[in-house]
């Protein structure tokens, strides 16, 4: 992995404990926005552009050109907002090519109008493991990182990285991997891929779950391998896998999970009813 800085500003969503990077190459430059946040109200089914106007009121304020809008996933707990930020940037919105499964799985499964493609293209790009791409004077990596969906990776971006939902804050531990396409197994080892970058790798989380403290976007390899409650320590895979399906099987839903995965496999473009 190269060792270009990479410029970060998060934006928390507390009603879904996301966070919504955008990455730049430097003032008045080329920017990325990783997981933007759609508003959902779930009580009169209404969307707003509260979070995403935050986004990219700093982005019109820094002067970026938005190069990339990027999924690390099709998210079950957050509408995403990509469908209006490219409406807004005109920048391309992409996602990894195992978008194709989940959306075979959730047309099955939601009961979708026959006509509904499976084959990704309502995404601009659909990226593979080890594909690269700049944003601006900024070298980008793909790896993919599945396990928690088919669909997820990690963005390498000069010296950080956006790794989606494959782990929490080293006290909160990793992600489910109970939904259609989960693999336990999938996720240890793409966790350890994870272990395997640079010491010195900004890790930038997806989500964070915080008791008593502020939510934190960022994390270090050599604390996850070191105090994760997971995978920490010298976890091993057998131990790993024992320990999240047990754990699975005692966690509800998420909240969203219809609305969003309805949404969120059209790359954020809302369905008609």
């Amino acid at each position: 992995m190269n060792a270009q800085t990479a410029y970060v500003e998060s934006f928390h969503d507390p009603a879904t404990s996301t966070f919504t990077h955008v990455v730049f190459d430097g003032e008045g430059g080329h920017a990325a926005i990783i997981d933007p946040v759609l508003d959902f109200d779930p009580a009169t089914a209404r969307t707003s552009t509260i979070s995403a106007q935050r986004v990219l009121d700093f982005v019109q304020a820094h002067g970026f050109h938005v190069d990339w809008i990027l999924e690390t996933h099709a998210h079950a707990d957050h509408l995403t907002a990509a469908a209006w930020l490219k409406r807004e940037t005109g920048a391309p919105v992409a996602i990894g090519r195992g978008i194709t499964k989940v959306q075979e799985r959730f047309k099955a499964l939601f009961g979708l109008e026959d006509d509904f493609a499976t084959d990704g293209s309502q995404f601009d790009r659909l990226f593979d493991d080890g594909d690269s791409f700049n944003i601006g004077q900024l070298v980008a990596k793909v790896m993919a990182t599945p396990g928690h969906t088919d669909d997820s990776l990690t963005y390498l971006i000069g010296d950080a990285a956006f790794i989606g939902d494959t782990l929490f804050a080293p006290e909160t531990g990793t992600a489910r991997v109970d939904f259609p396409g989960g693999d336990a197994h999938k996720l240890y080892r793409s966790i350890h891929r994870l272990f395997d970058l640079p010491v010195d790798t900004r890790i930038f989380l997806c989500h964070d779950y915080p008791q008593g403290r502020e939510a934190q976007a960022l994390t270090s390899i050599a604390d996850q391998e070191q105090r994760n409650i997971h995978v920490g320590g010298d976890a091993s895979e057998d131990a790993f896998v024992e320990m999240r399906l047990k754990r699975d099987a005692t966690l509800s839903a998420p909240k969203l999970i219809d609305p969003a995965l309805r949404a969120n496999i059209r790359a954020g473009v809302l369905p008609s009813s």
